[in-house]
């Protein structure tokens, strides 16, 4: 791994990917939320607008910068921004709203050109709340949504996660960095 890495935080509003940089950062996060004038406001007072951004440090030399998009499709343009030079994608999904498949579909043909070239690690989060779909039925779905797609891991690992809670989001961030160098656990 280089010194400098980067890792993208994506899925729709109120998914916590904003809480997950937070609970992982070793830094204070840099937050660009403003209050919700639209039908966001029907799911919080706060969403992303640039984006979110927090350190991760692995040792000594070696950090991970996190970025979370903003949810919204109308500050898309921010995606590609911010997908410039990422090693990966943390796609954050929340069981709790109408359609969560359809919004795993929807954010993965969005990062279609990212995920070309980078591996892909799925969070649910919310589940406790809301439990269908399971892990299982994501699974489930993705081969017909990633028919299409020229995914670098067409079968992304998918988590039940919290992202208030540090070990959830590290588990993710983990799996990601394993997917792109699997003996990254290993001491030397």
């Amino acid at each position: 791994m280089r010194e400098d890495n980067k890792i993208i935080f994506t899925g729709p509003v109120g998914a916590g990917k904003t809480s997950a940089i937070s609970a992982l950062s070793d830094v204070p996060i840099i937050a660009t939320d403003a209050a919700a004038s639209d039908m966001t406001l029907n799911r919080k007072g706060y969403t992303t607008v640039a984006m979110d951004y927090g350190i991760l440090h692995l040792d000594a030399h070696t950090k991970v910068h996190l970025y979370g998009t903003p949810g919204q499709e109308r500050f898309d343009f921010m995606w590609d921004i911010l997908t410039t030079g990422g090693l990966g994608l943390i796609l954050m999904l929340d069981n709790t709203r109408p359609n969560p498949k359809k919004d795993m579909h929807f954010f993965l043909h969005a990062f279609k050109d990212f995920i070309v070239d980078v591996p892909v690690v799925i969070g649910i989060s919310k589940s406790d709340i809301k439990a269908q779909p399971t892990p299982a039925d994501y699974a489930d779905a993705l081969p017909e949504i990633t028919a299409d797609l020229q995914m670098l891991n067409p079968m992304p690992p998918i988590f039940e996660v919290d992202g208030r809670r540090k070990d959830d989001v590290k588990n993710l961030v983990m799996a990601l960095l394993y997917s792109i160098d699997p003996g990254i656990g290993e001491n030397s």
